[in-house]
């Protein structure tokens, strides 16, 4: 097992033990979320401070080039992740590829808004609480990795060959903080900014850079040269 496949298992871990620290605080100490409401950010100390500050500084992570102990399916919108092949790339074939990810991107895109307005329903019907949508939020935060560990439901319409390669990669946050839509106060609109901020930086570098996110463009992306193996999916020579 590769340590960055290491390192996420851990943080699969510790995401599983955040989910069960917060429904546990959920019957024991239900205040605690009163953080969530309206300006009480400011106001009412809570462990769910030190759970934003971990989520800023993730999402801040995925906007600026780091070299070491982020994967590269995260960081290869930046120059300093990006491999040229050695031959002429096709620039035909490349905007064939970005073409058709960019449709099944926006078939995921549609499922989750379909997704979310289900829980939306749920919530203005008075069935899901502000503490719902955020152990909600939570939830999908496990599920985030497991995506990456285990199993992703996405590459079904995807079609990619692994995390490295995926094309929604650092779409993660906005995806699991959409939940928050429905609800006001500082903690969830400061979450939901940042995230788009993170989607935003990804979609613009795919529009000005799309060399950069396909492996017959950029050799960093190819299996042979992956250092990650991040995902379950790399090929025999790897696991040779």
């Amino acid at each position: 097992m590769s340590p960055t496949r290491k390192r996420y298992f851990l943080r699969l871990i510790g995401r599983c033990l955040i989910l069960i620290l917060c429904i546990v605080m959920y019957f024991a100490c239900p205040q605690c979320f009163d953080v969530l409401n309206g300006m009480n950010f400011f106001r009412t100390p809570s462990p769910l401070h030190l759970l934003w500050i971990v989520w800023l500084i993730d999402m801040f992570l995925q906007i600026i080039p780091i070299r070491n102990k982020v994967p590269l399916g995260s960081q290869k919108l930046f120059l300093n992740r990006f491999r040229p092949i050695r031959e002429k790339i096709n620039y035909e074939a490349l905007r064939s590829y970005v073409v058709s990810t960019t449709k099944a991107a926006y078939k995921v895109f549609i499922l989750w808004c379909l997704l979310i307005a289900a829980i939306g329903g749920l919530y203005f019907a008075g069935i899901i609480s502000k503490t719902g949508l955020f152990l909600i939020s939570v939830l999908f935060y496990v599920c985030d990795l497991i995506c990456v560990l285990i199993w992703c439901p996405f590459r079904l319409i995807m079609k990619n060959r692994c995390c490295t390669t995926c094309r929604i990669f650092n779409w993660d946050h906005l995806m699991m903080f959409s939940p928050l839509v429905f609800m006001d106060g500082f903690y969830a609109i400061s979450l939901l900014i940042m995230a788009f901020l993170a989607w935003l930086v990804w979609e613009l570098c795919v529009m000005m850079y799309p060399e950069r996110f396909w492996d017959r463009s950029n050799a960093a992306l190819q299996c042979s040269e992956c250092t990650d193996k991040l995902c379950t999916q790399y090929c025999r020579k790897l696991r040779a």
